[in-house]
């Protein structure tokens, strides 16, 4: 692997901006639905790991996502339901069996983990272009592909738990394949490494591995059994198919 960050980087690199790489990776074509089965591996600081089954269904780029867990026994029933929105606070909330209660996540929980998984709540939400300030830091080779390295920062007016993205993007297909985030204080937070696969013509996820480098803590997910475009409803994003297991 090469590292080709340098002052000296060719002239042709700088034709388009931070802005332009980050337009184009925000408008890849992308399923108008998607079903996924997921394995998620959670592996501590001592190497012990916990898996997890999940199911998935989403629509519109994920900006409306349904997941419930189906294994191990005790999360058995957990669901989530997302639904994103332009301009106000997005709605998610978490169905826990055992309590027989819905927990809504409120903005200021973004930051809170996932179901004791590397990914925070932020971390599963799209972030609206227009609302970070984009560099064009250089360019470097990952996974045997050529990348632009875009930092993205968040404008001051919106709620993040990072203080800035640092991201690597492919050059042929503006696909993410690394990125680092950094907390508040400018500390490394956490590493992301993405893989896809090709389906009907789409570009979509096959693994996701997520590092939180303070805690020397980590997420892998797997995604499997993936089926796109199949004609999902608005309507089976409600709160009361949280308590319905898919068949």
């Amino acid at each position: 692997m090469r590292n080709l960050i340098t002052l000296f980087l060719p002239v042709f690199l700088f034709s388009q901006t931070g802005y332009d790489i980050a337009k184009l990776v925000d408008e890849r074509k992308t399923p108008k639905d998607m079903i996924v089965d997921l394995t998620m591996v959670l592996t501590n600081k001592k190497g012990k790991t916990r898996s997890s089954v999940l199911h998935s269904v989403s629509k519109d780029g994920g900006n409306k996502q349904m997941i419930w867990f189906l294994s191990p026994k005790d999360d058995k029933g957990v669901a989530f339901l997302k639904i994103e929105h332009t301009g106000k606070d997005d709605e998610m909330r978490l169905w826990l069996p055992a309590f027989k209660k819905v927990r809504r996540i409120a903005s200021k929980q973004k930051g809170d983990s996932f179901m004791g998984s590397d990914l925070s709540y932020e971390d599963m939400t799209n972030r609206e272009l227009d609302e970070y300030f984009y560099k064009l830091l250089g360019q470097e080779e990952i996974q045997n592909q050529d990348c632009y390295i875009l930092e993205s920062i968040p404008k001051p007016e919106v709620k993040s738990t990072y203080s800035r993205h640092v991201t690597w993007v492919t050059k042929k297909d503006y696909n993410i394949v690394k990125e680092e985030s950094y907390d508040r204080t400018g500390r490394l937070f956490k590493t992301k490494l993405f893989k896809q696969q090709n389906i009907k013509n789409y570009i979509v996820l096959k693994e996701i591995f997520v590092e939180n480098v303070i805690k020397r803590h980590s997420t892998l997910l797997t995604f499997d059994n993936i089926e796109v475009d199949t004609g999902i409803e608005d309507s089976q994003f409600q709160e009361k198919y949280l308590k319905r297991l898919p068949k």
